[in-house]
């Protein structure tokens, strides 16, 4: 199976518009994109030759064969392995909330779908839902129905307008808000259907939600404690 992941990257807040041209020309036109605050130490500032300026994160989705292909011409065309460019990785995802949802992320990316994660027996599993902005609580309130006990929101700016007409039928603003939840992997499923039915792409909000497999966990207990009162 050609599994899928989420790339970030990760880049000084001025070659935000330099990655997202490439990113385009690389046939991945969809992505959010939001800004962060570098907070290493001194010593690894300048080790890497960054300063302590804002960062441009950004996130995009990928099959393994695409990754080859995008990780090579990082290196070779962006030069991101030189210091003070930037860094990319990627992560397993889990499951991604509809088909035309899939297909649109992918940007027609050759992708069998196999089992759902690649990453087995994970307890926890981070679920990111992208909507436009101002529909947070709509998302929340959907989730909360089927145990999750709150998330964190982040405001970014999406791309890749003229392909969501292409393949969702509709078109997109590009304020966007991203909120991750962790949830117990049981329940992953069921929170995942209630945001796209209270808020999905046929909805004001155009919510995508997927997930990401989560390996270990710290501070969980209060989730645990809370499930247990809603017994």
């Amino acid at each position: 199976m050609n599994e899928l992941y989420m790339a970030v990257t990760i880049v000084d807040r001025k070659f935000i518009r330099k990655f997202a041209s490439f990113y385009e020309e690389m046939e991945l036109p969809v992505s959010a994109i939001t800004l962060g605050v570098g907070t290493a130490s001194s010593q690894v500032l300048d080790y890497f030759g960054l300063d302590g300026s804002e960062r441009g994160v950004m996130f995009h989705f990928v099959t393994k064969s695409k990754w080859k292909q995008v990780k090579r011409q990082l290196q070779l065309q962006m030069k991101i392995d030189l210091p003070g460019v930037g860094i990319a990785f990627i992560i397993p995802i889990s499951s991604i909330g509809g088909k035309r949802a899939l297909e649109f992320l992918t940007c027609g990316q050759e992708f069998v779908k196999g089992e759902e994660s690649s990453l087995k027996d994970t307890k926890y599993e981070l679920l990111v839902a992208i909507a436009n902005q101002g529909y947070m609580e709509q998302i929340m309130d959907a989730a909360r129905k089927v145990h999750a006990a709150g998330g964190t929101v982040i405001h970014a700016k999406g791309t890749g307008g003229a392909h969501a007409e292409k393949f969702l039928g509709v078109s997109l603003v590009p304020e966007k808000e991203m909120v991750f939840i962790v949830a117990k992997t049981e329940h992953k499923k069921a929170i995942m259907e209630s945001i796209m039915k209270e808020a999905g792409i046929k909805t004001e909000a155009k919510a995508i939600v997927f997930s990401l497999p989560v390996t270990d966990t710290a501070g969980m207990r209060l989730l645990d404690e809370f499930e247990m009162d809603e017994l």
